[in-house]
């Protein structure tokens, strides 16, 4: 079976749980380095034909992500690969449809950082759009890799109000293998890096849209092992391998007091992904909508 005919490759429960906890998922070499060699020609036709009519494979706004790139497209053989597409499907749905794409090439020996941002305007949306950066050649340390800061999709701000931030605690510097694929929240904080190296650095970036609600699109054969009930409270009664446990995580950067607040984002994202309206991390939720049933009462 080819590339382009095996079956996507669903996420898990728990990978669902920690993209929700963090904003991203890496894939890491997950693009065959046939795909990547050919995808970086594209990529480089792309941008020398950027806007105009000669673009090979240009998508418009809204097509359908099963039309975007079709066949002979390394990048469309790169979208289909079966860990991109099963990640693709799980978050956003095989419905999905194309918002707008961008080739990103950092030359060598750029000195400049792109500020810190989150792409287009503040969106306050449950239902959430994915960007897909995709890398088809090894990036190592300090050659330009895309750097992003874990943990703040949640921090709703518009476009690059947060650029002045720098070195943020616990921010990660992508390097890693060529076929490696990030794909991002759409409102994770990002931002370029310098490229210190002596070759320019190539990334592909693809944002997709929904068209439906995200509610148990993944492989959600081990959800009702790892679904944890409302009661599920770290000073009761836990678990150590629930979801609730996955969005426990924490990150460096948040203030003291943070996590609590966090938790309440996360426990509401997770009801609308797994269409469970009971489900809660410590309480805080339950809490509170309790209370405020028996002031509505």
């Amino acid at each position: 079976m080819s590339t382009a005919e095996a079956p996507p490759e669903l996420l898990s429960t728990a990978e669902m749980a920690s993209f929700v906890a963090r904003g991203y998922l890496r894939l890491d070499a997950v693009v065959p380095d046939d795909v990547n060699r050919a995808a970086t020609d594209e990529l480089e036709a792309i941008l020398a034909t950027w806007g105009s009519d000669a673009r090979p494979h240009a998508p418009s706004t809204l097509q359908p992500l099963t039309d975007v790139y079709p066949e002979p497209s390394a990048v469309g053989r790169m979208l289909r690969t079966p860990r991109v597409a099963g990640a693709l499907h799980s978050l956003v749905g095989a419905d999905a449809v194309f918002d707008h794409d961008f080739v990103h090439r950092r030359d060598a020996d750029d000195p400049t950082t792109q500020w810190l941002h989150a792409d287009a305007i503040i969106d306050p949306s449950l239902a959430f759009d994915i960007q897909a950066f995709y890398f088809p050649h090894d990036v190592a340390a300090g050659e330009g890799g895309t750097r992003f800061v874990p943990g703040s999709h949640f921090r709703q701000v518009n476009e690059a109000d947060v650029g002045r931030y720098q070195h943020v605690v616990g921010e990660e510097q992508f390097a890693g293998p060529a076929g490696t694929v990030l794909i991002f929240h759409h409102g994770l904080w990002h931002g370029a890096m310098p490229n210190q190296g002596d070759r320019a650095r190539l990334m592909y970036k693809i944002r997709l849209n929904p068209t439906r609600p995200q509610v148990r699109l993944w492989d959600t054969g081990d959800l009702d092992e790892m679904q944890n009930g409302p009661d599920d409270h770290m000073f009761a009664r836990f678990r150590f391998d629930s979801v609730a446990a996955v969005l426990r995580s924490t990150e460096p950067w948040y203030e003291q007091g943070t996590d609590r607040l966090e938790l309440v984002q996360r426990a509401r994202l997770w009801r609308y992904l797994s269409g469970d309206d009971t489900f809660d991390v410590d309480y805080y939720l339950t809490r509170i909508e309790a209370k405020a049933a028996l002031a509505d009462g």
